[in-house]
């Protein structure tokens, strides 16, 4: 325990009858290091965490007296905090897993011991990534997709529970039990968290999944970071990062009637994105906040990634209480979570003043209208009978087709993602409409690809005690899983005869799905056009089976209109108070970390270190710690330089490590085929995430991906600019790498948006890549490149590629670098074209803590941590 004896802020409350220790900021406010009305109440939990931890070293006196201070007029410096705990998912939460194995083998191999690598806080992995839709419309589909999903990731599965065994402080939620936020938000998360030593302080995560932000929405801080960061917070690294801005988000009045959580988060989305949040808090605050229900607030913090923000923060109050009773936390844990959150000042108190903000916004509710967002991005909200409008215009031709299947056929329908099943409103419409469609006689189109996939097994309970689930299984929306599924672009494959009509007429169809993201290829190869939005109108569109009509306005069907069976707030009402119960929670998560049969099958042999099969194609020993990286080096000038690709603006982590199908002829798909691994058991990129050999050869490898440099083609190529020679990008880094030529990438704005997976980093290192150039990084994939030891620039005063005449053919230099990184903050680069000309132009470099500049050195935050580790 920290002695803080810096504020002497060490003192005791009692709740629930009894007591516990607590780092008081009402002391601090005693003794003149704050005035807490002031503090934005996501920045006093940061405040708390640095006088919790102070030492002198990572956590200082000066820290907290800087953070105390929230002067929004001063220039923002480096601030560390430490998690409470470290959530994962199966996708990421395997490669931390096997970096972690593969530290304990380097630690070993430096005479250290192998078990000092291990997590130092609490880590829980949720397996929710898995499973996919490859059945459906059918009371089998459940069962018949679960026995895939275990033949498909038995041996992954099998390594995690090496890790169960092999780590402590790590537990793993076996699969079929939910989606990792909607576990979280309803069973993890204790709020208010008590040590060994009884002391209490906020509750806190990061995870290695960027919708970790779910959790804001009970007044946890949490934010997603790359797998490579959160394997440092396991082992005792801070999370080191500048003093946020906090955007504070007013919000007044409440919605009209028929209005969703889901039209509200797509709005707040279009509004924060407009506003430019990225690398800042959203704090949400107003008299409009007290009437929103935790779970619509649990909905606006999921998508903080897709507005930019690190965290959409919800304060502690009533309503949080009261979610907190209805999902079973004890009675003891909820009096504790009440009175430190009051004694704490982190309460939301009617009447409380609100707090100094850097910028604020504001959004009348009533304004809100019924929305879906498309056809390439979260952020692009559509009104709803303006849906046909946008997409002919997508289009850009008279639509198409020789069958039922046109462009602008709904391909896809799926009630998927965290995002909305956690919030039973929007699945209660979502089953009132189907009822009233059903006793109207209205009917799925047959082509249409339906789904169910909760994210938590609560769900399927109050549906069914409800009598709601019957009529959307009438509907064909069966449960297909409970897991992530059509949200991460596990949709699988369209029906064969659907399939073949799309291909063969090269048609642009659409999915419609309730989840938070919707970028160019994710969801299904075959579907361009991607819509997000709420339960019931995925639903709706089902039964319309095309996207190209005004719902609001046009028939459904005969004469039946979408305000013909779209529900009434209060017969939603009415069936939340019914079948919405304490004990369907208490029930589902008595056993949350038994799983099934399937789990308990699979067997693991004890060890402190792993047995690497080297005929193993999902789990490979990486090469993270094979050649050490001399610090006194690792931060010289660069010359010689090739650019691998030139990429333009939106570019998301998956256009540079796509999660979903691996194609045949791609460089990882021969790889595989090479190894004797049919096209069937391909899996996904996903779940190979523990094979860097698969991963290297699918980073930039999404088949909508543009490259500049090859105009007309999209997917993974480029020129190998000395023999001039069209190919893969792989192929091209192999040769490049072969001859000692190191890499960049130039891109456009928000290079890196998009999920927080690391492979987006350690694929584009392992190609050679050595520093990318950009107009803006996301928050999390920036972080990650300086992780994996790639240097990230921006473009300076306005400039970027186009206005360079930057091509992606010139040989660059790069010099300034150790300068840049240390103090001046810029560089010089120098790009020489095949004619002789030279352009050279600044560029900022975006290293931005001593934290970071000292992962640089080391080559990675891995080798940094291994140096430090094996030094204990």
């Amino acid at each position: 325990m920290a002695s803080n004896n810096s504020f002497g802020a060490l003192k005791t409350i009692t709740a629930g009858g009894k007591t516990y220790s607590i780092y008081s900021l009402r002391a601090l406010e005693a003794k003149g290091v704050t005035k807490l009305a002031r503090l934005p109440y996501s920045i006093r939990v940061l405040l708390e965490n640095i006088v919790r931890n102070e030492d002198g070293v990572n956590f200082k006196a000066g820290d907290a007296e800087y953070v105390g201070a929230w002067d929004t007029a001063a220039a923002a410096r480096d601030i560390n905090m430490m998690p409470a705990r470290v959530l994962l998912q199966d996708f990421t939460g395997v490669p931390c897993v096997v970096d972690l194995a593969a530290m304990r083998d380097a630690l070993a191999a430096k005479g250290a011991d192998p078990k000092k690598a291990n997590p130092l806080i609490p880590v829980d992995l949720v397996i929710d990534h898995s499973v996919q839709v490859d059945n459906f419309g059918t009371p089998q589909a459940f069962d018949q997709n679960t026995i895939l999903e275990f033949q498909r990731n038995r041996e992954r599965y099998a390594f995690l529970k090496w890790g169960q065994t092999a780590f402590q402080n790590f537990r793993a939620v076996p699969p079929e039990t939910g989606i990792v936020h909607q576990v979280n938000l309803e069973y993890l998360a204790p709020v208010v968290f008590v040590n060994g030593e009884g002391v209490a302080y906020p509750d806190s995560v990061v995870g290695t999944d960027s919708h970790t932000t779910m959790i804001n929405g009970v007044g946890v801080v949490g934010w997603g970071v790359g797998g490579i960061e959160a394997e440092a917070c396991m082992l005792g690294q801070p999370i080191t990062m500048l003093l946020p801005q906090v955007v504070g988000f007013k919000l007044h009045g409440k919605l009209r009637e028929g209005v969703t959580a889901t039209d509200l988060v797509l709005t707040a989305t279009q509004m924060l994105r407009k506003k430019g949040v990225v690398g800042k808090f959203v704090e949400f605050f107003g008299d409009g906040v007290a009437a929103l229900p935790l779970a619509d607030r649990a909905t606006i913090a999921n998508m903080a990634p897709e507005y930019g923000a690190t965290i959409g923060f919800f304060p502690i109050d009533e309503q949080s209480l009261t979610y907190l009773r209805l999902t079973n936390r004890s009675d003891d844990q909820i009096a504790l979570v009440e009175a430190y959150a009051k004694e704490q000042g982190l309460f939301l108190e009617a009447g409380a003043p609100d707090p100094v903000y850097n910028d604020t916004l504001e959004l009348d509710l009533s304004t809100v209208v019924p929305s879906l967002a498309g056809p390439k991005r979260p952020q692009d909200r559509i009104n709803l009978p303006d849906v046909k409008a946008n997409f002919l215009t997508t289009l850009g031709a008279e639509p198409k087709g020789s069958t039922e299947v046109k462009d602008g056929a709904v391909v896809i329908a799926a009630i998927t993602s965290c995002t909305n099943t956690s919030n039973p409103s929007v699945l209660v419409a979502a089953g009132l409409l189907a009822k009233k469609a059903v006793e109207k006689g209205l009917a799925t189109k047959p082509w249409v690809k339906t789904s169910l996939a909760p994210g938590s097994k609560v769900v399927i309970d109050y549906l069914s005690d409800s009598g709601l689930l019957p009529y959307l299984e009438q509907l064909k929306f069966n449960l297909v899983g409970y897991g992530c599924t059509t949200c991460i672009g596990n949709s699988g494959p369209l029906p064969d005869d659907v399939s073949k009509i799309v291909a063969d007429e090269k048609l642009t169809v659409a999915a419609v799905l309730s989840g938070n993201r919707n970028f160019e290829g994710r969801v299904n190869p075959q579907v361009k056009a991607n819509y997000l939005a709420s339960p019931p109108l995925v639903v709706a569109y089902a039964l319309a089976g095309r996207v190209d009509m005004d719902l609001q306005n046009e028939p459904i069907s005969g004469d039946v209109y979408l305000r013909d069976i779209w529900p009434t707030n209060d017969e939603i009402a009415a069936v939340l108070k019914q079948s919405v119960r304490r004990d369907q929670f208490a029930t589902q998560y008595a056993d949350a970390f038994k799983g099934d049969v399937h789990w308990a099958g699979i067997t693991a042999v004890k060890s402190d270190q792993y047995s690497w099969d080297d005929s193993s194609t999902y789990i490979k020993k990486p090469p993270y710690f094979n050649k050490p990286v001399d610090p006194e080096n690792s931060m010289n000038d660069f010359a010689g330089m090739r650019v691998l690709a030139t990429l333009g603006d939106s570019v998301t982590t998956d256009h540079i490590s796509p999660a979903g199908n691996i194609a045949k002829d791609s460089p990882a798909g021969k790889y595989l085929m090479d190894l004797g691994v049919g096209a069937k058991d391909f899996n996904s990129y996903g779940a190979r995430r523990g094979n860097h050999e698969v991963m290297v050869r699918g980073t930039l490898a999404n088949i909508r991906l543009k490259n500049a440099m090859v105009p007309g083609v999209e997917g993974t190529w480029t020129i190998h600019v000395p023999s001039n020679e069209k190919m893969w990008i792989y192929d091209a880094s192999m040769k490049y790498q072969a001859a000692g030529t190191p890499l960049m990438i130039i891109a456009g704005k928000e290079y890196g948006s998009g999920s927080s997976r690391d492979w987006a980093a350690k694929g584009v290192a392992l190609l050679g890549v050595r520093a990318v150039i950009a107009e803006s990084f996301e928050r999390i994939h920036r972080s990650n490149l300086v992780g994996m030891g790639v240097l990230p620039l921006e473009f300076v005063d306005g400039a970027n590629k186009e206005s360079l005449g930057l091509t992606g053919f010139e040989e660059i230099s790069i010099a300034g670098v150790r300068e840049g990184i240390l103090s001046t903050k810029s560089a010089t680069v120098t790009a020489k074209s095949a004619d002789g000309t030279v352009k050279a132009f600044a560029v900022k470099v975006r290293i931005d803590t001593p934290t970071e500049v000292e992962y640089f050195r080391s080559g990675g935050i891995l080798p940094y941590v291994l140096g430090q580790l094996a030094a204990r």
